[in-house]
């Protein structure tokens, strides 16, 4: 397992197009995933440890900017057949028992990822609703602890991008394993 942190936030990036599949085989468009507010886009998986600390306040944090009208997806792009537990039956499986109400998708070919510029899990990706990127930062502050107190980082940014357009200046990177490439 190897650490890494996400870069600084490229303002005004515009957002990747993609198309992927759940692991049911339903094809979901990124033109379809935009909300009124904005998209969010989390690189995640079932195996790394830092997603597995914050799953409970991820699935929470996600399903209340759902809530809210934001466009969320979750993408899983490592190499399953090196990481078996990544592999998409068991993304179902692991959506379930944390509560998702939002898809995550198979990026199978890890286009989407290198496509994003993805490194790591958990990486996030938010956009303002016309597209552009306006957060790349953490989670929260609660250092990957199951139940620490924390601050909603992501979920502030996102409510701020979906209210003004723009992100907050000030952002902290994410860290997490980096992502498993073929």
């Amino acid at each position: 397992m190897a650490l890494a942190d996400t870069p600084v936030c490229d303002f005004g990036w515009p957002a990747p197009r993609f198309a992927l599949s759940d692991p049911s085989g339903k094809l979901h468009d990124s033109r379809d995933l935009m909300g009124p507010g904005g998209l969010l886009v989390a690189f995640i998986c079932n195996h790394c440890p830092y997603v597995i600390r914050i799953a409970e306040r991820l699935a929470m944090d996600l399903n209340a900017l759902k809530a809210q009208g934001l466009g969320v997806v979750a993408i899983m792009s490592n190499d399953y057949d090196t990481y078996p537990a990544d592999a998409p039956y068991k993304m179902t499986t692991f959506a379930q028992r944390h509560g998702f109400e939002f898809p995550y998708l198979v990026d199978t070919d890890q286009s989407v990822a290198r496509a994003f510029g993805a490194v790591c899990t958990p990486d996030f990706f938010g956009f303002n609703a016309s597209g552009a990127l306006q957060y790349r930062g953490r989670l929260d502050d609660g250092e990957h602890k199951a139940n620490a107190p924390r601050r909603p980082e992501l979920r502030d940014a996102m409510l701020q991008i979906a209210d003004t357009g723009t992100g907050p200046r000030d952002q902290t990177a994410s860290m997490g394993c980096s992502l498993k490439w073929r």
